[in-house]
C-alpha cells in the first residue's frame, strides 16, 4: 500500500500535541540503547511540541480513527529546507508513509525556492541512513554533540 502524499496535512493549530510527543517516544524508542548522548526528545513536552509546530511546518499523518502515525518537523534554512524528527509508527512502516513524507517536504521545499532536503541522524543508526539514502539522500558531513570528541551524527542531504 502506498501513502499519497494527499494524507500528509499541514498541522493546524489544534491537536493533540500529547498524542504527538507519544508517537515520537513510540517510533525513537528503539534507540535508547544504541545513541550516545541521548535523545534530546526526553526533554520535549507537549507544548515544546506545539511551540515547534507553530514556528515550523508540522507534518502529520493520521489513520482510520484520526492518530497520528507519522510526522515531521520543517524548517526553512537559507539554503535548504531541514528535516527533523521525521517519524513513522512501527505498526504503519513499510506503507509508504516516509516516501510521503519526504514527496510533500520535497514539493513544499520547491515551492520556497529551495534544491536541496537536509537531516541529520545519528551514526549508531545504520539502517536510518539506507533508509535516507533509498529516499535519494547522500552523506554529506559528520557532526559532534558537545562534550565528545567522536562524531554522533551524520548531516545528509537530497538534491532536487
Amino acid at each position: 500500500m502506498n501513502v499519497p502524499t494527499s494524507k500528509v496535512i499541514h498541522a493546524g493549530a489544534n491537536h493533540d500535541w500529547q498524542a504527538i510527543l507519544d508517537l515520537l517516544h513510540t517510533c525513537f524508542a528503539y534507540m535508547e540503547t544504541r545513541i550516545d548522548p541521548p535523545s534530546s526528545l526526553h526533554t520535549l513536552t507537549p507544548a515544546d511540541i506545539q511551540r515547534q509546530a507553530t514556528n515550523e511546518t508540522l507534518l502529520l499523518v493520521f489513520d482510520a480513527d484520526q492518530m497520528p502515525i507519522a510526522c515531521t518537523f520543517l524548517t526553512e534554512h537559507p539554503d535548504c529546507l531541514y528535516l527533523g524528527k521525521m517519524a513513522v509508527h512501527p505498526d504503519h512502516r513499510g506503507k509508504g508513509i516516509a516516501k510521503a513524507l519526504i514527496d510533500t517536504s520535497t514539493d513544499l521545499a520547491r515551492t520556497l525556492g529551495h534544491t536541496k532536503l537536509r537531516l541529520q541522524t545519528r551514526i549508531e543508526l545504520h539502517e536510518n541512513h539506507a533508509i535516507f539514502a533509498h529516499h535519494g539522500f547522500v552523506k554529506t558531513a559528520e557532526g559532534t554533540h558537545p562534550g565528545f570528541i567522536r562524531p554522533t551524527e551524520i548531516t545528509m542531504e537530497k538534491t532536487l
